[in-house]
């Protein structure tokens, strides 16, 4: 696609869409407790780690059996010695993380927010009462839901320069185009997004390509909703270039798809190019973003919504992908 390679002279004219304003939560309440498991754990006495680790268990109730049975995959014979290695092996990230999230109240501000959006659109949902932070394996956990609380791995926030990821281990996991996102700004994103996930588990798998695109498109909306003042870019995990090349070229994106007769397809192996993350989507260029059929996704609701007009959320989520499509006659010029 060669309008991708033309890069937008005025970024600020450009944007992927336009989000809804924030909305009014100074009437919701919701008492957020935030609490630092990586402070208590690397603030062990490695020659009293037994009751180091009963003190954690003490403080944090629930959470510290999940950190070890679940995020350090450790055993009840092996606690012990794991947790000792992994604080050896650790411990100079969790002195660089003191320093990168030295002020952490504007992240846990953004956060808040979002949850108090999410209880103001959906009073009945049970929204986490407390946001833990910890530092995990680096192939563990970025963001988990536990029985009351939304879990921040810090050891994938410290910045995509943070020499861990650009070791042979970290570039086999985490390419450059996954380790940019790395950054303390993504968390109340990713925080919101393992919300929504939770609220409506993606089951759009093996569906038709344009069907895929709508679910992921509606997803976004919500992020909109929740987290209205966000850059787009950090929401959509695109660059800002990625982003204006998309709005550019809006029109030979969906005539692409329609083209090669896409829409319909299901076969998971011609439609992972389009759904999944990736540096750029082959077929149309090295300065497109992966994962392109959110955007289209993105764009078909959008003009779903500008048809139909006041929409509850709730409606926009249950509405099947296909009436959506139909009734949107999305058509980019």
């Amino acid at each position: 696609m060669k309008n991708f390679l033309l890069i937008c002279l005025l970024l600020s004219l450009f944007s992927c869409k336009q989000s809804p304003k924030q909305p009014d939560l100074s009437h919701v309440k919701l008492d957020i407790q935030v609490l630092h498991f990586e402070k208590a754990f690397f603030g062990m006495d490695t020659n009293h780690l037994n009751k180091g680790l009963n003190a954690l268990n003490d403080s944090f109730p629930g959470f510290s059996k999940d950190y070890l049975f679940n995020i350090l995959g450790t055993t009840v014979d092996s606690a012990l010695k794991d947790s000792k290695t992994f604080f050896s092996s650790y411990k100079t990230m969790y002195d660089s993380s003191q320093i990168i999230f030295s002020d952490f109240l504007p992240i846990e501000q953004e956060v808040v927010q979002g949850l108090k959006a999410v209880k103001l659109y959906y009073p009945k949902y049970p929204v986490p009462t407390k946001l833990v932070t910890f530092i995990g394996p680096i192939n563990s956990y970025a963001n988990i839901i536990t029985t009351d609380a939304i879990a921040i791995g810090l050891q994938m926030y410290m910045g995509k320069n943070y020499s861990l990821y650009q070791t042979e281990m970290g570039l086999e996991l985490y390419p450059a185009y996954i380790s940019r996102r790395f950054d303390k700004a993504y968390i109340p994103v990713n925080c919101i997004k393992t919300i929504i996930d939770d609220m409506y588990p993606n089951k759009s798998l093996g569906k038709p390509l344009v069907e895929q695109m709508i679910e992921a498109g509606k997803r976004q909306y919500l992020l909109d909703l929740f987290l209205p003042n966000t850059a787009d870019s950090i929401k959509t995990g695109y660059t800002q270039a990625q982003l204006d090349g998309c709005m550019k070229s809006e029109a030979d994106i969906w005539s692409f798809f329609v083209q090669n007769n896409f829409l319909y397809e299901s076969n998971p192996d011609q439609t992972k190019d389009y759904m999944n993350d990736g540096p750029n989507t082959p077929a149309l260029g090295d300065a497109s973003p992966g994962m392109i059929g959110q955007f289209v996704g993105t764009r078909i609701v959008q003009k779903w919504l500008d048809k139909k007009g006041t929409i509850t959320p709730e409606i926009l989520m249950q509405t099947p992908a296909r009436q959506i499509f139909e009734e949107s006659h999305y058509k980019p010029k």
